[in-house]
């Protein structure tokens, strides 16, 4: 099982009191202008997505691809290359022969800025990008509250940052925020468990304070898309991104596209069933190790009646994916072995250093991970899993326990699935929720 860590080169701003990026003061080009002002629709909206998704092509190939003419394309093709959208791409060692050689085609990445804001509970996390999420600026602010008045001050105060410093040529053409809960149409919030929030017309409200387009989308749909279009899944057609945080997020990409439902943003995965006799061996060498089960004071809402408090928490499930790969249930279970408080790091260096309690702790989180990711597998049939969110670390300290989960849980005659791992930096999240507004802005949506 491989597990390459890709990490994206970034200009990160840390917290602040107000942004610290220096103001461009230099106004709109026509450039600029005539990027905003260019409409993409039918053959010209497919041209732009085959060079945005699939890179430089020929102008043959891509005829080919999209079943035009030659003659179609380029008529097609010469406003989008007027309006700067697309470029053509002069072939660095072109064979001699007889002829005008062939100039690709290739998209225009800095025709476009966007925006990507990620909310969480306590911060807003922002980035300026290119058309292909790669990032030019990242901004974070602290929220003042959980309220969305908080919430669009901070969105505010950062849009109006990266705005500044976008390129001349180059205006932002829209904002893309996730966040965790499920939202409506691209544009409300209407149920948001972190936040506390019911039916927050958020993208209105956003664009009323800023003047600039805005998409809202669930944070793990819009990773999925970013993924799936420029991360870890962009060379495969079928791989599910896993994630550990807060919460359990769960997306999939099956032949090229996103599973997508209008119950996406529910986090159905949170209490996915990962029980095992491994599992309740884990739990009683933990109750042992802590002298017994009547060494620990379970937290409110806990019954030890039903099973080993090292399998429980507060949603009231038996070793339920919330239970066993969470931070709050990780640092619950922590926390109550040690007697004191254990942060999620704290308890990875502790089990990085050979502390057996620790290491108890972490491997059965572990083996529950290799049980979810063999369901996964054994569901969906995909070649590849995509594991990120702040805990996804977990995977690397226990991966021997890991492992033991996925091939106890898996046909012996099966290959792993490859395993890949996103930073676990949720700044860099901002990168999906640009990607929405990408898909939004330039491709549409069916």
């Amino acid at each position: 099982m491989t597990s390459p860590m890709a990490l994206p080169v970034s200009t990160h701003q840390p917290d602040s009191a107000g942004p610290t990026i220096p103001p461009s003061q230099e106004p709109p080009t026509d450039a600029a202008q005539t990027v905003a002002q260019t409409e993409l629709a039918g053959h010209s909206r497919a041209i732009v997505k085959a060079l945005l998704l699939g890179g430089p092509h020929s102008r043959g190939d891509l005829a080919t691809r999209l079943d035009l003419s030659a003659g179609s394309l380029t008529r097609l093709s010469k406003p989008l290359i007027a309006a700067g959208i697309i470029i053509e791409q002069p072939l660095q060692d072109s064979a001699p022969g007889l002829g005008r050689p062939s100039v690709p085609l290739a998209f225009n990445h800095r025709a476009y800025r966007f925006i990507g804001i990620k909310l969480t509970q306590t911060h807003a996390y922002g980035a300026l990008t290119l058309a292909d999420a790669s990032l030019e600026h990242q901004l974070d602010l602290p929220l003042a509250d959980q309220s969305p008045q908080a919430a669009l001050a901070a969105i505010t105060q950062i849009a109006g940052a990266l705005s500044d410093v976008a390129p001349a040529d180059s205006r932002v053409a829209a904002i893309g925020i996730s966040l965790g809960g499920h939202v409506s149409n691209y544009r409300t919030v209407t149920h948001a468990d972190h936040l506390g929030w019911d039916q927050v017309p958020l993208a209105s409200l956003v664009e009323d304070a800023t003047g600039i387009p805005c998409v809202v989308e669930n944070d793990i749909v819009a990773q999925t898309e970013f993924t799936h279009w420029f991360g870890q899944g962009a060379d495969t057609d079928s791989f599910a991104l896993f994630t550990m945080g807060a919460g359990i997020g769960y997306g999939l990409v099956t032949h090229g596209h996103a599973v997508g439902s209008p119950e996406a943003g529910y986090s159905l995965l949170s209490h996915f069933p990962l029980m095992s006799t491994k599992l309740f061996s884990y739990a009683n060498e933990l109750i042992a190790a802590c002298g017994g089960s009547g060494s620990v004071d379970l937290p409110t809402g806990t019954d030890s009646h039903l099973a080993p408090w090292p399998l429980l928490t507060t949603c009231g499930h038996i070793g339920c994916a919330t239970a066993m790969l969470t931070l709050r249930g990780l640092e619950q279970r922590a926390t109550l072995a040690f007697g004191r408080t254990v942060t999620f790091q704290q308890l990875l260096g502790l089990a990085t250093a050979g502390d057996p309690t620790a290491q108890l702790l972490t491997d059965a989180s572990g083996y529950a991970l290799g049980t979810a990711l063999a369901a996964i597998s054994n569901l969906t049939l995909v070649p590849k899993i995509v594991l990120g969110g702040e805990a996804c670390e977990l995977a690397n300290v226990a991966r021997s326990a890991l492992l033991s989960g996925l091939h106890d849980h898996r046909d012996k005659r099966t290959q792993d699935p490859q395993l890949f791992f996103q930073a676990p930096d949720l700044a860099l999240w901002a990168q999906g929720a640009a990607v929405v507004a990408v898909h939004n802005t330039i491709l549409g949506r069916v």
